[in-house]
């Protein structure tokens, strides 16, 4: 739907994404190497020396905290929608360049990159920032209408339509030649909001955003790695990361598209601005021509990384299944299953968007001063200088390359732990348990090392 409607704005000039006019830094080899071996030592531990309830009582652990009530959230959400508003005019009203417009730096640096880490530490805030959720109110209040009249989605879809509609997100980020362009943007995500704002009036907020919101639900599958937890009643409590998965229920087949989908795409980004990938189709990575040149081999790429993680996985779980000589339905163990791949694309999300965020960050809180380009300086950051030696020298190359190699092995590790609970859960026996994890694990390593792979490897940028 969204990359529909971008075919209906006039051709621009191509754009630089945001992020590939940061520095990119790339993971000395022997860094990935060693990474990718304690991977594989750390993930067998697991398996063979700590037994299934143990891990049971780790998970179940938590430390109280306080109440947090909801009463703010419909004000949070108007402010929100204002601040969205801003954006949006900006985009074309404001300047032309993507690194002085805030409107692309939000959307793909604070937005994208940022608040999806911050998820994965303090829970799901979308729920309270999305721009929807206070205009509903609002209109529901004033109109008398609720979720209670709204019409009834078909149950079999699921959330396939947050499934089309974030492989149009995904698209039109990696693949469209300008996603960058301040106005085409506006237009997009303009358009996105209406539609979605249209089918919560129509299907209630409750159901569509469960089932056509995307990024709620992108947000909300991240969230549950958040070490910060809270109940129906609001009450707050620490727990370890990864601990809220354990609680997912099986996930549809649309469920699982969405999750795997939203895991290749991050993959695919990376892949797709190697040497590698770019010399699979006979282009020179030093004489990059722009994204235009590469639509076709980028669309191709997207779907076949989709397809190529879908299957592995289900041919991991069944491995495991047949391993195991389990009685569960594929449907059942796959649903719980695919969850554990949150903490890994959650690692690979930060390793990949880390230079981008701490470089193109400061781009933004520049422009957020100035949106107009009126010469304004609301916020006395319109003038900062950005140092983007951030990420450049020894020094920062050192720490930069710990936190990314560390991110992508830790996700490991903690995606192998929340796999083992979940084995216990399908398989009480701890021999059956630890049998059906052998391919899923080999499948995880296999991750891990192509993560570091992609750090190590040089990239156009």
């Amino acid at each position: 739907m969204l990359s529909a409607a971008l075919g209906l704005v006039l051709p621009t000039p191509a754009f630089a994404h945001a992020s590939d006019r940061g520095h990119v830094l790339l993971l000395p080899t022997g860094y990935y190497l060693i990474g990718g071996a304690f991977a594989v030592a750390a993930s067998f531990l697991v398996l063979a020396l700590l037994p299934p309830d143990t891990i049971d009582r780790f998970w179940r652990r938590r430390l109280p905290l306080f109440t947090f009530s909801d009463s703010a959230r419909a004000t949070i959400s108007l402010v929100s929608f204002a601040g969205f508003v801003i954006l949006i005019t900006a985009g074309p009203f404001g300047s032309r360049d993507p690194l002085s417009n805030p409107l692309p730096l939000v959307v793909w640096t604070l937005l994208w990159a940022g608040l999806t880490l911050l998820h994965g530490v303090f829970g799901d805030l979308w729920s309270w920032l999305n721009p929807w959720y206070g205009p509903w109110r609002l209109l529901s209040r004033l109109t008398g209408r609720g979720d209670e009249v709204a019409r009834q989605l078909p149950q079999w879809l699921g959330c396939w339509p947050a499934v089309i509609l974030f492989l149009a997100f995904a698209w039109f980020e990696l693949i469209d030649p300008a996603p960058d362009d301040p106005a085409r943007l506006a237009f997009a995500a303009g358009f996105y909001w209406l539609v979605t704002f249209i089918a919560m009036l129509v299907f209630g907020y409750d159901k569509w955003s469960r089932g056509g919101e995307f990024l709620g639900i992108f947000f909300s599958m991240v969230s549950r790695f958040a070490p910060v937890a809270r109940d129906d009643d609001g009450r707050l409590a620490l727990c370890w990361p990864g601990a809220k998965l354990l609680a997912a229920e099986p996930l549809p087949a649309s469920g699982m598209a969405f999750l795997l989908l939203a895991l290749s795409s991050v993959s695919f980004d990376g892949l797709s601005k190697t040497f590698f990938w770019l010399g699979l189709f006979g282009i020179n990575p030093l004489e990059f021509p722009g994204r235009t040149a590469v639509i076709d081999s980028g669309t191709l790429g997207l779907g076949m990384t989709f397809a190529l993680l879908t299957a592995v996985f289900l041919l991991a779980v069944v491995l495991g299944q047949r391993l195991a000589r389990s009685d569960r339905s594929l449907a059942q163990s796959a649903g719980l299953l695919v969850w554990s791949i949150v903490p890994i694309a959650l690692a690979y999300h930060v390793a990949h968007y880390l230079t981008a965020l701490l470089v193109d960050g400061q781009y933004a809180l520049a422009s957020l001063s100035d949106p107009f380009a009126l010469g304004w300086n609301l916020f006395g950051t319109a003038d900062m200088q950005v140092e983007a030696g951030i990420v450049a020298g020894a020094g920062s190359a050192w720490w930069l390359w710990n936190v990314q190699a560390s991110a992508i092995i830790l996700g490991h590790v903690l995606a192998v732990l929340v796999a083992h609970g979940f084995a216990w859960r399908l398989h009480p026996q701890p021999t059956r348990a630890a049998l059906s994890q052998f391919p899923l694990t080999v499948l995880m390593i296999a991750y891990t090392i192509f993560g570091l792979w992609l750090l190590a490897t040089p990239t156009v940028g």
